[in-house]
């Protein structure tokens, strides 16, 4: 089975399939791409999470109302936030929750994230993923946000 190589662009907050130079859909790791959905899919805020845009919208994908496991991550919420080591932490909460499945999936055995100022806009979370069979995987993410 194929699948689509998908890209994360930091500065619109979107993620679209990539193409080669002939213009054709470009072939990516499956493994990849479902990380890139996890992290950057609005995954619902709890009841104690504070929405720091002012709105009362809690996101998320209606279809979590009927699964055991939501999907996407909390990382919208850190959007406004400044930028504190705070911030970075919860930035790698966020991201170890949302890829949490690939565990108890059992297709990782351990899933490591890092979270850095790339620049005074932009973080960089770094993931690595230890497969069962010892291969290990490393996927990184440029995000963007207004603080």
């Amino acid at each position: 089975m194929s699948f689509i190589d998908v890209g994360w662009r930091s500065l619109t907050a979107e993620a679209d399939w990539l193409r080669a130079a002939d213009g054709s859909l470009r072939p990516g790791d499956p493994l990849a791409s479902a990380v890139m959905v996890s992290l950057f899919t609005d995954r619902r805020a709890g009841p104690d999470d504070v929405l720091t845009d002012g709105s009362t919208n809690r996101r998320g994908w209606w279809g979590d109302a009927f699964a055991d496991q939501p999907i996407g991550s909390r990382l919208w919420l850190l959007k406004r936030r400044k930028r504190t080591a705070e911030t970075l932490r919860l930035a790698q909460d966020y991201a170890r929750e949302a890829l949490a499945w690939l565990i108890s999936d059992g297709i990782a055995a351990r899933v490591d994230v890092a979270a850095e100022w790339a620049t005074t806009s932009r973080m960089h979370i770094a993931v690595t993923i230890y497969r069962s069979d010892g291969a290990r995987v490393a996927v990184g993410a440029d995000w963007a946000w207004s603080n």
